[in-house]
Parts: C-alpha cells; structure tokens; sequence
C-alpha cells in the first residue's frame, strides 16, 4: 500500500490482485489490509464482474465506517494473472503477444487454458512485451 500526499488530500494506492481460480471464475483481492479489515475481495465469471464486486466490497466498507479516513480517496492498481489478463484486456491478441515475448504461441495457449503453469522467467518477458505494447499505444496517442 503506498500513500501519496497531494495537498491536504491524501491518496491511497491499493495493489488489487486479480487471479482466475481453477473452477474458472475470477477473483480480485487487496493485498494488504485496508482500514480495519483484512483483505478485501470480490468474485465473479469475468474480470469485469470481480472487480465489480471488489468495488462493492470497498464501497461496503466505507458505509460501515462512513468516518474513517482510511476508506476514502483509494485508487486500485490491478495485477493480473495471465488468464485474468487476457480476460480484461480480450482485444489483445494471444499469438501475437507471444510472438513479440518470443514465447511459442502454442504453448501460450496452454497457459491460458490453465493446462500448464508460466514460469517467473516466462512472466518477466510477458510484462516487458506488454509494457513495450502500452509505450507504443500512448507514443501513438501523443
């Protein structure tokens, strides 16, 4: 968790991990606690839905203790797992991403279907790859 201090107004920033179970459904979850509570979730059949309810789950919290501090003025950054990633971001191209990693797109496919596990080495030149996407993608937009 990391508090950024803007004027008078602190900001919160939650790390949210968001994970695809092996029945196939979504969760995300708060990494460290918030407020008073231990970790927060949220679970659905889509990213989409996980983080809708996780949100729900904060926005419970802040009824519950409408004057605690702690509850106000959070922003989330998520983290994926790959099927989550791939789920919330379904306009991304499996193949060609794995092609870019240098990673062989049949077995990238396993990796998604839940079959086979990536390794922390496989990760790391996935999260370059995507984050070599999204300098390319804002560069465009400048």
């Amino acid at each position: 968790m990391e508090v950024n201090n803007n004027n008078d107004n602190r900001t919160m920033k939650i790390s949210v991990m968001v994970e695809c179970g092996n029945d196939g459904s979504y969760s995300c979850y708060s990494t460290a606690p918030i407020g008073d509570y231990g970790l927060v979730d949220g679970d659905g059949k889509t990213v989409a839905q996980a983080k809708e309810d996780f949100l729900k789950a904060i926005e419970e919290c802040r009824k519950a203790y409408p004057d605690d501090e702690r509850y106000r003025n959070l922003t989330f950054e998520y983290r994926y797992d790959l099927r989550s990633l791939f789920n919330d971001f379904s306009h991304l191209d499996v193949s060609d991403i794995a092609k870019r990693a240098g990673i062989n797109p049949s077995l990238m496919r396993q990796y998604m279907s839940g079959e086979k596990t990536a390794d922390e080495q496989t990760y790391e030149c996935l999260s370059a790859c995507i984050e070599q996407i999204k300098a390319e993608r804002c560069a465009e937009l400048r």
